[in-house]
């Protein structure tokens, strides 16, 4: 994949981060706890594969794409491993709040949540900022979101 059109879905993710982020905030406003811990970590999902995106790398399932970014940006020391351990807990709580029934998601869980994934994506925003410094258009297309 040209390096034009890696930058191009990488920000396309970012942009999908961005918004799932928006809408977890909006569940947690009108108290839609589960809908808002399921949005929160798509929000960092779609961040983490925005760094694959820049890679040309792209997996099927969930927990390929968690595991790789795990392996290769979490356990090399590239993003903290606090980072790891939120959304590895983002992670599971949305497993929770999608497949168990009787699982009853707190407003003060949901709100870590949000913190949570806030951090990630952030984290995840510095990350790619310095990895696009050559690309001042493709950063300040980052500084909106």
């Amino acid at each position: 994949m040209q390096d034009k059109r890696k930058e191009d879905l990488c920000k396309y993710r970012m942009e999908n981060s961005s918004d799932s982020l928006e809408v977890a905030k909006d569940c947690l406003e009108k108290g839609y706890y589960k809908d808002a811990v399921n949005r929160s970590y798509y929000a960092v999902f779609y961040a983490i594969k925005s760094v694959l995106a820049l890679e040309g790398k792209d997996f099927k399932r969930h927990k390929d794409v968690i595991a790789y970014f795990n392996q290769t940006y979490v356990a090399s020391g590239i993003i903290p491993r606090e980072i790891g351990r939120k959304i590895g807990r983002l992670q599971q709580k949305r497993e929770k709040s999608d497949y168990d029934d009787f699982y009853l998601a707190s407003k003060d869980e949901t709100i870590e949540q949000i913190e949570n994934a806030d951090e990630a994506i952030s984290m995840i925003k510095k990350y790619l900022e310095k990895r696009l410094t050559d690309s001042d258009s493709v950063i300040s297309r980052f500084e909106s979101l």
